[in-house]
């Protein structure tokens, strides 16, 4: 007995739109993320406790979680998906929290201890989040970008590329404090002053890290050892792997 379909022309072309995202899907490299940093740091420069940051964790990692379910739903199968950085590094927290504690401060890079370990806080959370998508979506590959310990491998007195101490106050700022940063003066506006390098700095205006910081994530990020699993490894049997060439050629080729 023969079956009569009524096709609407409009279905047909919204499913082959569909089929054809999907497909383009397949064969993209997503990067979810950073996602959390605003809302940490919103928080935080209003005095909020660690344990009220906490709070939030959760909710971040759940959108997070939802934002990976929902692209693998569409088609992608292959996520980079970055940790938080490590706030305590940042001029404007440097800055809003400095004090003569001792214990407060790492005595190698000079960061504040209790933001950084919040940070690894959120960062352990992700990493246990991403290994239960891993389980429930064995055949996508989800890898995490660990994009505190890129950054503390710049300021890291073992690294053999740095040949000084990295300065942690703001390359552009307000002229004047231990790390150049204030609300009242911001970078760009009439009386705030900018180093003579840059590249020697690791944070721009307090808040946004140099070109020459983001550099070292990226090759950090795509050349190995701060992505987990590797995306060398993983990238180049597959058919993304030109697109994450490409990316590697065009971070070198900004030296």
């Amino acid at each position: 007995m023969a079956h009569l379909f009524n096709l609407n022309p409009n279905d047909i072309r919204v499913n082959f739109e569909f089929l054809e995202s999907k497909d383009i899907f397949s064969r993209s490299l997503f990067l979810v993320g950073e996602i959390g940093g605003n809302d940490y740091n919103h928080g935080f420069l209003q005095s909020w406790s660690v344990e009220e940051a906490k709070s939030l964790v959760p909710h971040v990692i759940d959108t997070i979680s939802t934002a990976i379910n929902d692209l693998i739903d569409m088609g992608a199968k292959t996520l980079l998906v970055p940790g938080n950085f490590p706030i305590g590094c940042i001029a404007a927290f440097l800055t809003y929290y400095e004090n003569s504690k001792v214990e407060d401060y790492n005595t190698s890079t000079g960061c504040i201890n209790w933001l950084n370990e919040f940070s690894e806080y959120h960062n352990n959370i992700l990493k246990q989040e991403l290994n239960r998508l891993r389980y429930i979506h064995p055949h996508t590959t989800i890898i995490y970008a660990d994009y505190f310990n890129a950054v503390m491998n710049i300021l890291s007195p073992a690294n053999s590329t740095r040949l000084e101490k990295v300065p942690l106050a703001a390359c552009c700022g307000s002229g004047g404090g231990r790390y150049n940063y204030g609300k009242s003066i911001s970078c760009g506006s009439e009386n705030s002053t900018v180093c003579g390098d840059p590249s020697t700095y690791l944070s721009w205006d307090g808040l946004h890290f140099t070109e020459a910081t983001y550099k070292a994530i990226a090759k950090g990020i795509l050349e190995g050892p701060f992505a987990d699993p590797s995306i060398n490894k993983t990238c180049s049997s597959s058919n993304i792997g030109y697109v994450v060439k490409e990316l590697t050629i065009n971070v070198s080729k900004a030296d």
